[in-house]
């Protein structure tokens, strides 16, 4: 597996410099978490560093290196390829980054829609990716406090205040996000 300092020069070359200072973002939000959490902290680092390494990917591109890793390309990733940044950054991680390690993977896959049932690690990272220090939307600081108390409640609002903008925006919502919802008020009743 490349080491950090080798990620974080493909994370320059790959990223603008304010999405690549997200990632340092991330990383450092996501250590706090998993310290928190009791999550492993080395993964934490790897997955929030890493997550966003597709995120200027075109989006036919995006499809194809999907489509040739068998990722499921439903009509929501067709129609907002984008979406797909988190599940081909996966597979980037994996085939030139050398990251094996199924935890990491998968927070990275679903820090951009969420899931069902989501581990500890894919809300670690879901979470830190929302309320990184250089995010600044209504209502952060608030998830902010609530990340550091009660995780799943975090990852709620996040979701709450992620399905508000998006139709606010007249796009369409990925099914996974609202089943994450979904699920998450189910465990609550």
């Amino acid at each position: 597996m490349w080491d950090e300092e080798e990620i974080q020069e493909y994370l320059k070359v790959n990223l603008k410099a304010t999405r690549y200072e997200h990632s340092l973002g991330v990383r450092d939000t996501a250590v706090k978490l998993a310290k928190i959490y009791g999550a492993d902290e080395k993964k934490a680092r790897i997955a929030g560093l890493v997550h966003d390494c597709a995120k200027y990917v075109p989006g036919d591109e995006l499809i194809s290196i999907a489509s040739e890793n068998d990722i499921a390309i439903d009509d929501v990733f067709m129609e907002t390829p984008s979406l797909l940044h988190g599940a081909v950054a996966a597979v980037i991680a994996k085939n030139k980054m050398g990251v094996y390690d199924d935890d990491i993977l998968s927070a990275i896959t679903y820090h951009t829609t969420g899931k069902e049932n989501m581990s500890l690690m894919e809300k670690i990272i879901y979470v830190a990716d929302y309320i990184e220090p250089n995010r600044d939307f209504p209502g952060v600081d608030r998830i902010r406090k609530e990340a550091l108390e009660n995780l799943d409640t975090a990852l709620l609002d996040s979701f709450n205040s992620t399905i508000k903008h998006v139709i606010d925006k007249k796009e369409l919502l990925h099914l996974n996000t609202i089943r994450g919802r979904n699920y998450l008020i189910s465990q609550y009743k």
